[in-house]
């Protein structure tokens, strides 16, 4: 079993974030609430490579959290948890506080 997963070119290794279920009071949040698709950077690749074989870098770095298209993506499993694999370009944006 494989312990650590290192994504190939321009590729990048999310760990969806689940949204509370329930606030810090205890107050039960209905399921309908609208949520935001996002997710942790674990891992990234170092890159894709253009016309002339130059390194684009990954614009992204571990630990950021982004924000993820709706569908899409390659599920994986590592162990018990769920990683998703994305290409660079369909990351819709980095979330800052």
């Amino acid at each position: 079993m494989a312990k650590r997963l290192i994504p190939t070119f321009n590729r990048i290794l999310v760990e969806k974030i689940t949204p509370p279920s329930k606030t810090n009071s205890g107050i039960l949040l209905p399921e309908k609430t609208p949520k935001l698709n996002t997710g942790k950077v674990v891992a990234v690749g170092p890159g894709a490579r253009d016309k002339d074989g130059k390194l684009i870098p990954v614009t992204l770095k571990e630990g950021e959290t982004v924000l993820l298209p709706e569908y899409g993506g390659t599920e994986v499993k590592l162990g018990e948890k769920e990683f998703f694999l994305y290409r660079d370009e369909d990351i819709m944006g980095t979330l800052h506080e």
